[in-house]
């Protein structure tokens, strides 16, 4: 994402999406439009509300949409960003049916390859001092890279972010994956496109318990990654059986927990830290070595 990324708000005129809409654009990010099929014609502080995701692309030439339509709405919301033919479609809102996620998934990878999902539940995309989308503090995060971060943990995103500016230390782009149980977009997919970027030369990824999207990602770096990657997995001490915060993270079975996937990582080559301080601590380790 870059200075030149033209952004829809699908629910700019819904109180979150006003505010960090225009909290986005007053960061830098080109914010060109709101949806809102009763509010056509209308603006919010001077951005032009469509009835469409269609008609705002047709008049502004935006390719990106963020998504803060309340949970029952979000399939349809994904589904015209996608016939719209955004290229990336941002969706920070929580408590979308699993079903709905599951749908999204296949159906955009079946009918839509070339649109990418990132979320539900998820705190967005920011590249610092470029453009931001969704609902990242922008002063937390420094610019100028070379570290490329991707978390399921909104809240341990932002101390990442800070920790790694407190040190001085810059990111090319922070992506929040969410941690609900069908991601649209997967930390391979992050991984893969941190590989292929010329700018990003350490990665800093952010797991937490439940499900298998880290062992997939320790395979991944195994295999594929030659850039040096530092690790968080969280969760250590939640109980088997029990959810913890996000409705992908839970431990059951004996699978999912916070040792096994650290483990994972290890194996792999990952530096992975205890807390996330350590983590952060290895990053900047990483980065001086560089």
């Amino acid at each position: 994402m870059d200075e030149t990324t033209r952004v829809i708000y699908q629910g700019l005129t819904g109180s979150q999406g006003r505010y960090y809409g225009l909290l986005n654009r007053d960061y830098g990010t080109q914010v060109v439009a709101g949806t809102n099929p009763r509010r056509a014609g209308a603006d919010v502080d001077g951005v032009p509300v469509f009835a469409t995701v269609a008609e705002a692309a047709d008049a502004t030439g935006a390719t990106v949409s963020c998504v803060f339509i309340p949970a029952p709405g979000v399939l349809s919301a994904v589904l015209e960003a996608a016939e719209a033919r955004m290229e990336l479609v941002v969706v920070i809102t929580e408590g979308v049916p699993a079903h709905d996620e599951a749908y999204l998934f296949n159906k955009l990878r079946r009918d839509h390859p070339e649109v990418r999902l990132l979320g539900p539940n998820c705190p967005g995309i920011i590249s610092p001092g470029r453009c931001n989308i969704g609902i990242t503090a922008g002063h937390i995060a420094l610019e100028g890279g070379p570290v490329g971060i991707v978390s399921r943990s909104g809240t341990l995103t932002y101390q990442a972010l800070h920790e790694l500016k407190q040190q001085g230390i810059g990111v090319t782009t922070c992506v929040g994956i969410g941690g609900d149980p069908v991601p649209g977009t997967t930390f391979v997919d992050c991984l893969a496109a941190f590989e292929d970027d010329p700018e990003t030369r350490a990665v800093m990824m952010i797991g937490e318990i439940g499900g298998s999207a880290e062992e997939e990602a320790a395979a991944f770096i195994a295999e594929r990654m030659t850039k040096p990657v530092a690790a968080y997995v969280a969760g250590v001490t939640a109980p088997p059986g029990k959810k913890m915060g996000h409705a992908g993270a839970i431990v059951s079975g004996g699978k999912g927990t916070a040792a096994a996937k650290m483990a994972a990582l290890a194996e792999a080559g990952v530096k992975v830290g205890q807390n996330p301080t350590e983590a952060g601590e290895m990053m900047v380790e990483i980065v001086e070595s560089l």
